[in-house]
């Protein structure tokens, strides 16, 4: 699962913690902050930065394309 809260600092407090808490139970989970008003990188630029990574995407877009070694995943076996 993958989730996005955008407020203000001040807005943090123990509600907040106590809610994640529970949604989140005995899982472990990784929490990032940045500065929401700043300009932000998109993923995939960060991604084609390296070499490697801008070949491997490249050639996964171009897979899709052509319906070429797709892997067929049944989404309810995700959760």
């Amino acid at each position: 699962m993958y989730m996005i809260y955008k407020m203000k600092a001040e807005e943090l407090d123990s509600r907040f913690l106590n809610a994640l808490k529970i949604m989140f139970k005995d899982k472990e989970i990784e929490i990032a902050v940045c500065e929401a008003d700043q300009s932000e990188e998109d993923e995939t630029e960060y991604l084609l930065k390296s070499p490697a990574n801008r070949d491997r995407l490249l050639k996964a877009i171009e897979n899709v394309a052509r319906k070429h070694h797709l892997v067929p995943v049944d989404l309810e076996d995700m959760q």
